[in-house]
């Protein structure tokens, strides 16, 4: 079991930033990729950005040139830093942990990421 703890949302001005962390817990060693996603009212959840065990990262459309996906190993913890927000990104931001061989994705509860024009 992986246990996933979000934080770092809010309100913020068009063109600002904001970091939201993702605090992991539990056999965090079976996860083979981290992920952030995200779910505006009305629409699909979509993957923001990931990052493998390794290091290598992806990014969505979206979030290219804007968003860096990190995880601080030691402290197992995974973070987006946003930055030229724009009112589009407005959407709850989910924490999503991919098992490296078998078994369920785990999510967090999710952060609410609020841009105002």
């Amino acid at each position: 079991q992986v246990q996933l703890v979000e934080s770092g949302g809010g309100l913020v001005q068009a063109g600002g930033s904001l970091r939201l962390s993702c605090a992991a817990s539990g056999s965090t060693f079976s996860i083979g990729a981290w992920r952030w996603y995200r779910q505006a009212p009305g629409k699909q959840r979509e993957l923001v950005a990931s990052i493998t065990s390794y290091g290598t990262t992806n990014y969505g459309d979206s979030a290219k040139g804007r968003f860096t996906i990190s995880r601080d190993n030691a402290e197992n913890t995974l973070y987006l830093q946003m930055n030229r927000l724009k009112p589009g990104d407005t959407a709850v931001y989910y924490c999503n942990a991919h098992p490296a061989w078998v078994g369920q994705d785990y999510w967090g509860q999710g952060t609410q990421v609020t841009v105002s024009s």
